[in-house]
């Protein structure tokens, strides 16, 4: 039973914040260059397009001598890449999370000229898996209960975020992947849990209009550093989503939090 498989799709921000952990500084100044360069690139691709033939034949060749997407290395993985308190995470969980996180970070290493480090983003994703799975068990151990009402209303906002019509169009693209609805709904389960163990850490989270004025301010001062010619909309506006991306923060560095406490106190073996 691959228990991860469905709540990867729910819990890619904890993933990534994981994996980011330790490197906050880093990944920042690493997002802002990467911004900086898809700015530049947008621009060339316009003055090529204003440049008539010569410009679109630089274009073309500029575009011929791309690096091609690298691969996934995945030989040498161990059929099972970690233990967390007696808990397996197998070669199959990890590859299925690897390809994917992978593929972003390929995407990335093109627009930046970097090489992704494989071996770093193993032992990250490695590290987002084992953190991923103290959750898990913490939120089991923990005393929560998830009723149906829970459960039917996590199925549809799920339902919502892939852009399905329909709980049965959900079931038969999950099917597809090899999972039946007897599995799905004990992931659904678990998620309920995870939901409200988080929750219960996270208390009051709510950003205060101080801290939306100041992240306001601080969009701005960005579409500025990076010359943009479109206008920021009124605080208003954008009031709704700076919110929602505020208490996202808020509940990743909780969850961080829960993690590196529950480390600390965890029989964890790596095997990469």
């Amino acid at each position: 039973m691959n228990k991860k498989w469905l709540l990867s799709l729910t819990l890619a921000g904890i993933v990534t914040f994981t994996a980011a952990c330790g490197n906050e500084g880093e990944t920042t100044e690493d997002n802002n260059e990467e911004a900086e360069t898809q700015e530049e690139e947008v621009a060339a691709e316009q003055g090529a397009e204003e440049g008539g033939e010569g410009g679109a034949g630089e274009g073309a060749e500029q575009g011929a001598e791309q690096p091609k997407m690298p691969e996934p290395d995945l030989e040498g993985i161990p059929d099972v890449v970690a233990v967390v308190n007696g808990e397996e995470i197998s070669k199959e969980e990890f590859q299925t999370v690897y390809e994917g996180q992978f593929q972003r970070a390929a995407m990335q290493s093109q627009m930046s000229g970097q090489e992704v480090n494989q071996d770093q983003l193993k032992q990250q994703i490695a590290e987002s898996m084992i953190g991923q799975e103290l959750l898990i068990q913490e939120a089991n151990n923990s005393g929560f209960e998830a009723s149906q009402e829970d459960i039917d209303e996590t199925l549809n906002g799920l339902v919502e975020q892939n852009g399905l019509e329909s709980k049965d169009e959900f079931m038969a693209a999950l099917e597809e992947q090899g999972m039946d609805e007897a599995e799905v709904m004990s992931q659904l389960e678990i998620q309920v849990k995870l939901d409200q163990l988080i929750a219960s850490e996270s208390g009051d989270i709510e950003p205060t209009e101080e801290e939306l004025e100041e992240a306001y301010e601080q969009v701005k001062a960005q579409q500025e550093q990076m010359g943009g010619d479109s206008e920021v909309p009124s605080f208003e506006e954008v009031k709704p989503n700076l919110k929602q991306q505020l208490k996202s923060q808020k509940e990743a560095q909780v969850i961080q939090t829960l993690v590196e406490e529950l480390r600390q106190n965890a029989d964890v073996t790596v095997n990469l």
